[in-house]
């Protein structure tokens, strides 16, 4: 599908977080996302929404990357030719996204699509699983996915505006091809242990208790770690939540007293079992031999990559080889997310894409 209506994939992005060098050669975008830092946010999302006014765009704090991780800079990526989209913003997470579900429906109705040309893309500010499953409630009726992640600092941005509290969405349509989302995991399941939760709460993620003992003691007498430990052997042990056929992964985020604080809700009488690090280098490789059978032809690739995975990844010197293995597929860019979304699941330690044909 040659000629000028086919999409294309812009990434530009500085190190210094100078906005005008990112955007460089950046002409007639139909979508633009801004990854950027927690000190030039703001101005950023007011100098971008001058210098493209009216284009749909959808912003958050975070890293990106295309070949190379930008730690602390500013990022752009941009969609133009043969594509529709709108952006817009659920307000009141914490409480009540569904009070501005309307937003989402009337964007359905403009930017029309299919589950076969149509996906939502996300940054979410926080209480993700409640803004996914109210987000779902519209996708799903015309089978749209979702895939998209958690930005820093609780702030996303929507057509120039900043927001606190809020989850900034986009729906995208690829006029000339279909699009597909993935979902990455690197771990399996670890023995057999099986685990009923007990003496959550679930407003602070905290998991009290396994099987009626403490969290903490579980996992420690299971792995023989100390407190310490126990914050960096998530990245190889993380826990895991049976949903259907499927396995969210809960990262740990801190030892509180004798309880385990996650990085997603656990709550009463999930299922959990315990993960281990896989051969992700073979995994890696596998998720792009079967993008490249599902989509001879790619116009372009946006993934989110958990924090955490970017941690391992660069402890383990193979972060530069998998953004170069990605770039293989074509026109590859993505952000850092602190949680990943696909459909309805908020996942940790996961690689959440969508791929336009």
């Amino acid at each position: 599908m040659e000629g000028d209506n086919c999409m294309k994939q812009f990434f530009g992005m500085s190190r210094i977080g100078n906005l005008e060098e990112a955007v460089r050669g950046l002409r007639d975008p139909q979508f633009i996302m801004l990854l950027s830092n927690s000190t030039q946010f703001e101005d950023h999302v007011r100098a971008l929404e001058q210098r493209y006014p009216g284009v749909p765009s959808i912003g958050c704090i975070g890293m990106c990357y295309q070949t190379s991780v930008v730690e602390n800079g500013v990022g752009v990526i941009a969609f133009s030719g043969g594509i529709k989209a709108a952006a817009n913003v659920l307000e009141q997470v914490s409480a009540m996204p569904v009070k501005y579900i309307h937003r989402l429906e009337q964007d359905m109705r403009a930017v029309g699509g299919s589950a076969h040309d149509t996906v939502c893309i996300d940054f979410c500010a926080g209480n993700d699983a409640c803004v996914l499953t109210t987000i779902n409630t519209v996708l799903q009726r015309q089978g749209i996915s979702l895939m998209g992640g958690t930005g820093d600092q609780g702030k996303v941005s929507a057509n120039g505006r900043i927001y606190q509290d809020a989850a900034a969405y986009a729906l995208v349509r690829n006029q000339n091809g279909r699009v597909k989302t993935y979902k990455e995991n690197i771990y399996h399941q670890l023995g057999n242990y099986r685990f009923i939760a007990s003496n959550t709460d679930r407003a602070n993620y905290i998991l009290g208790s396994l099987n009626g003992k403490p969290a903490k003691q579980v996992y420690q007498s299971i792995l023989h770690v100390t407190d310490e430990e126990i914050l960096t052997r998530t990245f190889q042990n993380p826990f895991g939540k049976i949903n259907g056929d499927d396995t969210c992964i809960i990262s740990i985020k801190e030892v509180n007293g004798s309880a385990l604080a996650c990085f997603r809700q656990v709550n009463d009488s999930d299922v959990l079992i315990l993960l281990e690090l896989g051969d992700y280098r073979a995994i890696t490789q596998s998720t792009i031999q079967q993008i490249c059978r599902d989509f001879p032809n790619r116009s372009a690739i946006f993934s989110v990559n958990c924090l955490f995975r970017y941690k391992l990844f660069s402890e383990r010197n193979y972060m530069e080889t998998y953004l170069r293995d990605m770039s293989a597929l074509g026109c590859h860019a993505g952000f850092v997310g602190y949680g990943e979304h696909y459909n309805n699941r908020f996942v940790n330690q996961s690689m959440t894409c969508v791929v336009f044909e």
